[in-house]
């Protein structure tokens, strides 16, 4: 025998061939039970990438519209410049009092 033929022999030996498996002659009883875990792990990673997306661009539309709305309401306006002025020091707590009741109340 030639030591090719030899090795085949003893590897034959050592490893018959494919054993029992779902994708041989055991069939998909003898399939791990734990296989699905990989598929849903992936699935649900790219939900949660999906809702994160959603979230964001959603929060996103709802700041940039909040903003467009009080930038287009004039009493919003009026009462920021108002307190620029407070912070600047132009006008004292008892005026930026007066004129702020005066905004809410339209008087």
């Amino acid at each position: 025998m030639t030591m090719m033929t030899t090795l085949t022999a003893l590897a034959a030996q050592v490893h018959p061939g494919p054993g029992p498996g779902p994708w041989h002659e055991g069939g998909a009883a003898d399939a791990p039970a734990w296989w699905p875990v990989f598929p849903i792990t992936f699935g649900l990673f790219w939900v949660a990438v999906a809702i994160g997306v959603f979230y964001l661009v959603r929060r996103r539309i709802t700041a940039n519209a909040a903003a467009a709305a009080a930038a287009s309401d004039p009493m919003t306006r009026a009462r920021s410049v108002l307190a620029e002025r407070f912070a600047r020091g132009e006008i004292d707590e008892e005026e930026y009092q007066a004129r702020l009741s005066a905004l809410r109340y339209g008087t």
